[in-house]
């Protein structure tokens, strides 16, 4: 369909408007414009029905504001959308199922622009994970529409200035249910729900968002991960009893991740599976071997048999931290510091040829986020960025690094996950808590935007060698094109950081400008056979040996930092404090086993770290009836 609005389509247009411009009211010239509501560029067809007349200021300025640049992917799916929400009949909740960074947000203002074009809404309702996404979106959508939007978070009140359209946070729809249920009942409202899996059904915030928008006159769902790792279903979509996504072809675009490589949108990420094996030290003078490609090995009857069955396996050993005999430093040998060195080296190979690159640490819990940092510090004498939810300036830190590239790590705790894009991001160690596969895709989508035109890098993730994340990463990489699979690539020559003129590989200052290359120290361990090997190598270079040394850890350690018994999760202060008072421990189950066995037998089952916990617990118990 030509661009142009015919003769006769202006002149229609003309009589139409009465011979005044549909924008401004002025007298039309003779010159006049015949305008899109829709866009063209946005999928707007030259008709009657998208068209008006205007004076040639009003459609210039106006098109100034709305020309947008989109992928050839947003273009179909926006006029997918928007053919779906104009039918007749039907659902009118349209699903973007896209990989991440693949451009959703920019998407979804576009769709939302052309829907207040037309008139068929006049409000925009935004629901976003966290407050960072908020703010990201507020400003995404006020540079495609150029509306406003208002921000209510969890910890909001209602407040000014109100505006007509609004980003809140799922948290925050739970506590303002009726608030959106009357703008929705008053106005005609699209909803957006970023990253729609978390509203599930049975959870709070999928009841709130059902209760909230059931009135909503559209509705687009964008996620990457439409099904939830636990099963649950997420309100509005359906699933098949696969548990895989069920709904109208004609209300749904997907894009998936090896597609958006292909087209050059994401970059190719390749998985590394970080071997180890730890030697746990029992009370008995039993060792326990527990590996990364095998089941633990535990000798019957040991004092901590049932422990280490139950709760300690390679991944809870591998965020689990150790520390030199001051009880302070990291240990120099420890499986944490074999993730950093790997994880560094290949930071640095990234940042030949994107000097901008930066590095990201997703940890457990800030203990071990903090340990990480303190190695990274050690490894490459500079300090990592360190965010947590502790922090109160944790997002200004962000978006510190995300435009500081002379710091090369940021270390999280659940704030670098959804929503949050850093695109000069490229390696990523991963240690989490949770082993989700929703969370993992999540995590490595962190890693894999494009930086521009001309970025042929690769991104990389550190992983513990566990099954469930090997599965996961297989997925991912059966989806990517089979020419960027797996596909390393070692760069000629190296990027300046300051001017980015090209050097070759060995030059210590860069022969266009003077700036001096980063150097750093390079650590070696010698084999059995006397070769030399750079510290992180698997095998010997030389003889092919296995250079994988063993953690040792005591039954102590391996308890810190999680789980060691029956659901209970000790602090690091109690578990040490625990260790002092270990003879006196010993020494309390003895006397149970003398004068009451049942008692005894309940000790029996307990680590000796509980055990004063438990006393303690006793005594206040006995102390607060006292004081009745």
């Amino acid at each position: 369909m030509s661009r142009r609005f015919t003769p006769r389509q202006r002149h229609i247009l003309a009589m139409r408007s009465g011979g005044a411009c549909e924008s401004c009211g002025n007298p039309l010239p003779a010159h006049f414009h015949g305008d899109h509501h829709v866009p063209f560029a946005l999928g707007g067809p030259t008709t009657l029905t998208n068209g008006r007349a205007t004076c040639p200021k009003c459609n210039l300025t106006k098109g100034k504001k709305t020309m947008l640049k989109l992928r050839d992917w947003q273009i179909t799916a926006h006029d997918k959308a928007i053919v779906f929400y104009t039918a007749e009949d039907g659902d009118k909740h349209f699903v973007v199922n896209a990989a991440p960074v693949a451009g959703k947000t920019k998407l979804a203002c576009a769709i939302a622009l052309s829907l207040l074009a037309q008139k068929l809404i006049a409000r925009v309702i935004v629901i976003a994970p966290r407050r960072t996404v908020v703010d990201q979106w507020a400003k995404e959508f006020q540079s495609v529409t150029g509306r406003h939007m208002m921000k209510i978070t969890g910890a909001d009140r209602l407040g000014g200035p109100y505006q007509s359209d609004i980003c809140a946070t799922w948290s925050a729809v739970k506590d303002l249910q009726d608030v959106f249920q009357a703008i929705c009942q008053e106005s005609s409202t699209l909803v957006i729900c970023d990253e729609h899996h978390h509203a599930a059904i049975k959870a709070a915030w999928g009841t709130s968002a059902d209760s909230a928008f059931r009135d909503a006159s559209y509705s687009l769902i964008l996620t990457g991960t439409p099904v939830r790792s636990d099963g649950g279903r997420s309100v509005w979509l359906d699933q098949d009893e696969f548990g895989a996504l069920q709904h109208a072809e004609a209300g749904m675009f997907t894009l998936t991740y090896g597609q958006a490589v292909e087209l050059g949108y994401c970059r190719p990420v390749i998985f590394h599976r970080n071997r180890g094996q730890f030697t746990v030290t029992l009370r008995d003078g039993q060792v326990a071997q527990v590996a990364s490609d095998a089941p633990p090995i535990i000798s019957a009857g040991s004092e901590a048999e049932g422990i280490l069955r139950q709760a300690v396996d390679f991944h809870h050993l591998s965020r689990t931290r150790t520390w030199e005999a001051d009880g302070l430093t990291p240990r120099r040998n420890s499986y944490q510091l074999s993730m950093v060195t790997w994880a560094s080296d290949k930071l640095d190979q990234v940042r030949l040829e994107m000097p901008e690159a930066g590095g990201l640490v997703i940890a457990p819990s800030i203990a071990m986020a903090e340990y990480f940092a303190e190695i990274i510090e050690r490894h490459e004498g500079v300090k990592p960025l360190l965010v947590h939810s502790d922090m109160q300036s944790a997002e200004r830190r962000i978006e510190a690094f995300r435009h500081n590239t002379d710091v090369r790590w940021l270390v999280s705790v659940g704030m670098v996950a959804e929503g949050v894009d850093i695109q000069r991001l490229r390696v990523l160690v991963y240690l989490p808590k949770a082993m989700t596969e929703l969370a993992f895709r999540q995590a490595v989508g962190r890693i894999v935007r494009n930086y521009g035109p001309h970025d042929q890098s690769r991104a990389y993730v550190i992983m513990p060698a566990v099954q469930q994340f090997d599965e996961f990463a297989r997925r991912i990489e059966d989806d990517m094109p089979a020419i960027n699979a797996g596909g390393e690539r070692e760069p000629r020559e190296k990027l300046c950081r300051a001017c980015h003129g090209c050097n070759e590989l060995g030059a210590s200052v860069c022969t266009h400008c003077g700036t001096d290359f980063p150097k750093r120290e390079v650590f070696f361990a010698t084999c059995a056979c006397g070769a030399l090997n750079r510290v992180g190598e698997a095998t010997c270079l030389t003889c092919g040996a296995d250079l994988l040394q063993p953690y040792d850890i005591t039954l102590a350690e391996a308890a810190r930092d999680g789980i060691i018994s029956r659901g209970v999760e000790l602090p690091e202060e109690d578990v040490r404090h625990a260790e002092t008072l270990a003879p006196e421990s010993l020494e309390l189950i003895r006397r149970a086993e003398s004068e009451n066995q049942l008692l005894a037998s309940i000790l029996r089952t307990f680590p000796l770290e509980l055990v004063p916990a438990l006393a303690r617990l006793a005594a206040d118990s006995i102390v607060a009836k006292q004081r009745e």
